[in-house]
């Protein structure tokens, strides 16, 4: 499957201020590790954000948003962003600093 290089390209201008950055193929596009955990990515055309279960419902409230279903089964944690709603750079910023916020609450993973 491929992936919206220009969405991977904006999220690395989102992230570049953040340290322990690592990119990993995963789900059939890009993913974006910090610290060595999974922080969001590009499946597709879609922005994919690791928000964690304690914001899962908030975000899927909010536009453009739904379960992130890989499976069949939805992945608790989460969601799938679609590409309108992170049409502007500001509006992708903000979606990924969710991501970033729950991610700096987990153990950093080695190697």
């Amino acid at each position: 499957m491929s992936y919206s290089e220009a969405l991977a390209a904006r999220i690395r201008s989102a992230l570049e201020t953040h340290a322990g950055l690592s990119e990993r193929r995963m789900f059939g596009g890009i993913a974006f590790m910090m610290r060595g955990n999974m922080c969001c990515g590009v499946v597709g055309d879609d922005l994919m954000l690791r928000v964690g279960p304690e914001r899962f419902d908030e975000a899927l409230a909010r536009s453009g948003a739904r379960p992130m279903d890989f499976t069949g089964r939805p992945m608790k944690g989460m969601v799938y962003v679609e590409a309108r709603a992170v049409a502007t750079d500001a509006k992708l910023r903000d979606w990924v600093e969710v991501a970033v916020g729950f991610v700096r609450s987990l153990p950093a993973k080695g190697g």
